[in-house]
């Protein structure tokens, strides 16, 4: 079976008919996800609690009566008992990709993916030394308030950070509802001078930017557009960088897909669409079909010279899209071989606000690659610079140049 993408909806950008699929115990929004970003969320019909194939959990049943009866300290709660049973069960089928999250990491992941969510605005990276280091969004409320980029996070409303703390509970402290007067004080020590500051800072709505772009170089003029991850945004912000790059004369382009940790798989089909005349864009396959989504005539980008990027954390929906266009000889590939991560995750929403990640299709390339700890190979191969210079770059230059 063959799918092709939808006419273009009302503000100009082409969208999948692969928005929603309705499974047979509830509705499932599709997601290729990667390393972190994962998908939307979609809530469990109440059937689903009377549905399976393991009847009554009666093993379980007499655990808890004798751990009851016999232990000797004080047990968990009993939603962190139900929790622990659940991950031991998804453990059972071994798949790293099929797991279960708690409500409020739940809640961030779900906001990230939409682009937008209540906090300061910021992004985290863990430094050498493992403290925690601060990078604020431009116009954000953080950056208002002075925070720049290096300053180091030491405590967060008077709570020292410990540095064994997880990215997703700090992320946590640092949003939260858009309401008069809501927000955080955080304690840093600056990147400038190394002066300790404490300052409150208000949430407010933060549109996280999933693409980057700009012109790189003359004599030709050569676009660069970078997709950070694939968000419900994403779509909408690649058609405005080729617009835009386009309109300031570019005649060839890099997309830069390093470090994309994949996303959404709707919007990721779109975004390779862009750059294809036609052919396929990628199969996907579940325990009963295969689907074959299909290119529209003439992206928008679909005529500009194009080199891609990509490395060993450029993974899921950023592979779809670098699968798609070499696989059609759209451009080559220039970097390290890709992180191989090839299956297709539906996320269900239960009714605590935590959710279940369930792997229930895989997607192969349109010269039916499988990726899964196969990855995609560059055309140019090469060694990322111990000194962090960017290379990849300067290479897809001096290609053009060449060619």
């Amino acid at each position: 079976m063959q799918k092709r993408l939808t006419q273009p909806h009302n503000n100009g950008t082409r969208r999948s008919i692969l928005i929603g699929i309705v499974i047979g115990l509830g509705v499932g929004l599709v997601f290729a996800g990667g390393f972190f970003a994962r998908d939307l969320l979609a809530s469990v019909s109440p059937s689903l609690a009377t549905v399976g194939t393991g009847g009554d959990y009666v093993l379980l049943n007499e655990v808890q009566a004798l751990i009851e009866r016999e232990y000797l300290r004080e047990q968990p709660n009993f939603v962190q008992r139900q929790y622990a049973a659940i991950r031991g069960m998804l453990l059972s089928l071994n798949d790293a990709y099929t797991f279960f999250i708690d409500p409020p990491v739940a809640a961030t992941e779900s906001q990230t993916l939409a682009g937008t969510y209540g906090g300061i605005g910021v992004q985290l990276q863990r430094a050498a030394d493992g403290a925690w280091v601060l990078y604020p969004f431009p116009d954000s409320p953080a950056a208002s308030a002075g925070i720049i980029n290096g300053d180091t996070l030491r405590a967060i409303n008077g709570e020292l950070i410990d540095n064994t703390m997880t990215q997703d509970a700090i992320e946590q402290q640092l949003r939260g509802e858009v309401r008069d007067s809501s927000g955080v004080e955080i304690t840093v020590t600056k990147a400038d001078n190394g002066d300790e500051q404490t300052v409150f800072i208000e949430f407010a709505v933060i549109n996280v930017p999933s693409a980057t772009w700009r012109v790189l170089a003359e004599n030709p003029l050569i676009g660069y557009l970078q997709v950070i991850r694939f968000t419900s945004r994403t779509p909408d912000e690649v058609t405005m960088a080729i617009a835009e790059l386009r309109a300031a004369g570019i005649e060839q382009l890099v997309l830069d897909l390093r470090n994309n940790s994949g996303g959404l798989l709707d919007e990721s089909i779109v975004v390779a669409d862009e750059f294809l005349n036609d052919g396929v864009i990628v199969y996907e396959r579940d325990n009963q079909n295969e689907t074959a989504y299909t290119a529209q005539v003439g992206g928008s980008a679909a005529d500009l010279p194009l080199i891609v990027l990509v490395n060993d954390r450029t993974a899921s929906g950023a592979e779809l899209v670098a699968g798609a266009i070499q696989d059609n000889d759209r451009a080559i590939l220039i970097g390290q071989r890709t992180f191989g991560k090839g299956t297709v995750q539906r996320i269900y929403q239960l009714s605590d606000g935590s959710s279940l990640h369930v792997t229930s299709a895989e997607w192969l390339t349109p010269d039916r690659q499988a990726l899964n700890a196969n990855g995609l190979q560059p055309e140019i191969a090469m060694i990322p610079d111990p000194e962090g210079r960017d290379i990849e770059l300067e290479e897809a230059i001096r290609t053009f140049g060449s060619s």
